[in-house]
């Protein structure tokens, strides 16, 4: 776009740096213009007579374009960097239907995932190790099924949920609540890298933005924004989790949470999520279920065909290695000589047919003939 365009890219960056009050206050201030651009353009006294107090005027008349100018060296520095405004076709339309979507996305990666279905999957920083394996392999089914995971790049239920996506050959989304020249936790460089390269990284923080403690909650109403649905998996009564499942009930999405034990303090969050009408998840079919009414156009990177294209002969032989008793996928893999992504859809299809079940280790059992 051009400088003489009122939605000139460089003067939503520009107010983006504004001392705003949030992104409600934007959305007033674009609903009084034609675009950012002007906004610049107005008189002080103009102004003023909108209400906008010193601070925002004194910014008006001298913005950051130093900011910009970083913003913009970022984007062009490399192929696959984007940055989305409100008024880019392009911005996804489910994070634009939120009372107060983030006016900018700077992203990471693919674009088009941001548009795609999607379930959140969040939880605890510091999750038991049954709750980091049912994240990862809630995810991986999710993904296996071509719905995109997305969660926001935190240590604990969200790194487990980007594996288990990964995993799964499917697609992943991390909204995080920094610059995207940054990464934070450090020791996730090699997840970010990984989930670029399988989805996108997003977030509404311009170039240099460090992680403050507050950037994480307005991150989260993010995540369930882009998001159909969001899985708690474990949390505290106190855990920030809450605050995206919160987020995802005010926007009008689905909220899923898996139970534990009434013993366990990691999962007192979910049952007072189920008290208060989330969804009871024992397997991801009954998220699926919440779902049907959603189309799920993907395609595995491999180029395999999705499990309901596949030859029913396929199903019937994988379930031939189904054992009455809790059977590892790994060893179906090995006893059927199919990839794990193929098992993985397969099982899928199985399970919602109703033949096998999924047990809260991973494994599988045969709990129906197939006749």
């Amino acid at each position: 776009m051009s400088d003489t365009d009122p939605n000139s890219l460089r003067y939503w960056l520009a107010l983006l740096r504004a001392p705003l009050s949030g992104a409600r206050q934007w959305r007033q201030l674009l609903e009084l213009h034609a675009g950012p651009r002007f906004l610049f353009q107005e008189s002080r006294a103009a102004l003023a007579g909108l209400g906008f107090k010193a601070p925002l005027l004194d910014y008006l008349k001298a913005p950051d374009w130093g900011g910009v100018e970083r913003d913009l060296a970022w984007l062009s520095a490399q192929s696959g960097r984007s940055i989305l405004t409100l008024a880019d076709p392009g911005y996804p339309p489910l994070l634009r239907e939120i009372p107060a979507p983030p006016p900018v996305l700077f992203v990471l990666g693919d674009v088009a995932a941001l548009g795609s279905l999607q379930v959140a999957i969040v939880g605890s920083r510091n999750p038991t190790p049954p709750g980091q394996r049912t994240s990862r392999e809630f995810a991986a089914a999710l993904a296996a099924s071509g719905i995109t995971v997305t969660s926001g790049l935190a240590l604990g239920i969200d790194a487990a949920s980007h594996r288990g996506a990964i995993d799964g050959g499917g697609r992943t989304v991390a909204v995080v609540g920094t610059g995207l020249d940054q990464v934070y936790p450090r020791r996730h460089a090699d997840l970010m890298a990984e989930v670029v390269e399988a989805g996108a990284v997003v977030s509404e923080f311009p170039v240099g933005t460090p992680p403050l403690p507050a950037h994480f909650p307005r991150r989260n109403r993010i995540i369930s924004g882009l998001s159909t649905g969001t899985l708690v998996v474990e949390a505290s009564l106190r855990s920030g989790s809450l605050i995206t499942a919160k987020a995802a009930l005010e926007q009008g999405r689905e909220v899923f949470a898996i139970p534990g034990s009434i013993h366990n303090p990691m999962a007192r969050g979910c049952h007072a999520l189920i008290k208060d009408g989330a969804k009871l998840v024992e397997n991801v079919a009954d998220i699926l279920e919440e779902l049907a009414g959603f189309a799920v156009a993907w395609q595995p990177s491999d180029g395999s065909r999705p499990a309901a294209d596949r030859p029913e002969s396929a199903a019937a032989l994988l379930l031939k290695y189904v054992a009455w008793e809790p059977t590892s996928v790994d060893t179906l893999v090995t006893a059927s000589g199919m990839s794990a992504e193929e098992v993985a859809y397969l099982l899928l299809d199985l399970e919602l047919k109703g033949y096998v079940a999924s047990t809260p280790t991973g494994c599988y059992c045969r709990i129906t003939y197939d006749e």
